[in-house]
């Protein structure tokens, strides 16, 4: 049944979506140290669509999918898992891993005009000063890390990367945009799909988009010369990146206006930072604690609600 969750559920699974992509991307170091980027792609989306294989069914409530509907999954999975993942990676190879996260942390701001310009969704001051605050969390994340990300040389070799290093911040643009997108799709699929068949078909798309060059690149590697213990990480990182965390976050967006979840991107550097604290043996500095702060500051401005709300709920109202 296509329910609508209650509004702290709603946030509560936007922030634990965001929070997983962090841990995932932390702990995947190894698999792109090993894996070429359009192999680990591919296996990622195969293993994924095994386990959704039971979401994929139309639920007898679902109404048929319109040609505008199957145009919004294609282009949710095109944009937001397929070309945000190439771009990504491949800006990040092309710059340093500062200007990458300063780029990336507009990513709150993005969403949000989107929302206003695409869904009609009116933007609240309150929600424009969390968004604020998201992208100042993100940015001073960014500029007090110090080491550079595993990514960054793996997708192209280095001689080509300097040739090519004017291409790297708008290749971060465009990862900007697609994820923004990425959302504000999202929310408009959530009015007529529920989160386990969005999540299996726009998996299903992204499979078919990287199959092509997952073949390519799987003719020429060698997978023998794999550990079972990059397997193992393979398995939760596509488990994390197509499932758990694709669902959480469309759970989510059912009840929460685009602008407002787009704020919830903030977990994805705290939770990479309290990764890299607790699993990996690295500290934190004293403007990643500031950045804690602001993130935090971010997300109760985002989620705590009105004083209009909290007359309502005195006067057992209901909001029009």
């Amino acid at each position: 049944m296509n329910t609508i969750p209650s509004r702290p559920f709603a946030y509560l699974c936007l922030a634990l979506s965001m929070a997983l992509v962090g841990s995932y991307v932390a702990l995947s170091k190894p698999l792109a140290a090993v894996l070429p980027v359009f192999l680990l792609a591919w296996m990622r989306f195969g293993i994924g669509g095994v386990a959704m294989l039971h979401w994929l069914r139309k639920p007898v409530d679902e109404p048929p999918l319109t040609p505008q509907t199957r145009r919004l999954l294609f282009l949710q999975s095109f944009l937001g898992n397929f070309l945000f993942t190439i771009c990504m990676i491949y800006g990040v190879s092309l710059t340093d891993a500062v200007s990458a996260g300063v780029t990336l942390a507009a990513i709150p701001a993005a969403v949000a005009v989107m929302g206003w310009a695409f869904l009609r969704e009116r933007v609240a001051p309150r929600t424009w000063a969390a968004v604020a605050c998201a992208v100042a969390g993100i940015a001073l994340f960014s500029l007090s890390k110090q080491e550079h990300s595993a990514l960054t040389g793996q997708a192209l070799g280095t001689k080509n990367s300097q040739n090519f290093a004017w291409l790297g911040p708008w290749l971060l643009l465009g990862a900007v945009v697609c994820e923004a997108a990425y959302t504000v799709i999202g929310k408009k699929l959530t009015g007529s799909l529920g989160p386990k068949r969005i999540s299996s078909l726009i998996n299903l798309w992204g499979f078919v988009l990287s199959t092509p060059f997952g073949l390519y690149a799987a003719w020429h590697f060698d997978f023998a010369a794999v550990g079972w213990g990059i397997w193992t990480l393979l398995v939760f990182y596509a488990l994390a990146a197509c499932v758990w965390t694709v669902w959480l976050w469309m759970t989510g967006l059912k009840a929460v206006p685009a602008a407002q979840g787009g704020v919830f991107s903030v977990m994805l550097p705290v939770s990479a930072a309290l990764v890299g604290v607790l699993v990996l043996g690295e500290s934190l500095t004293r403007w990643q604690w500031a950045a804690f702060a602001i993130a935090l500051a971010s997300m109760l401005l985002a989620t705590l609600p009105s004083r209009a709300a909290l007359r309502v709920g005195r006067h057992g109202g209901r909001a029009g």
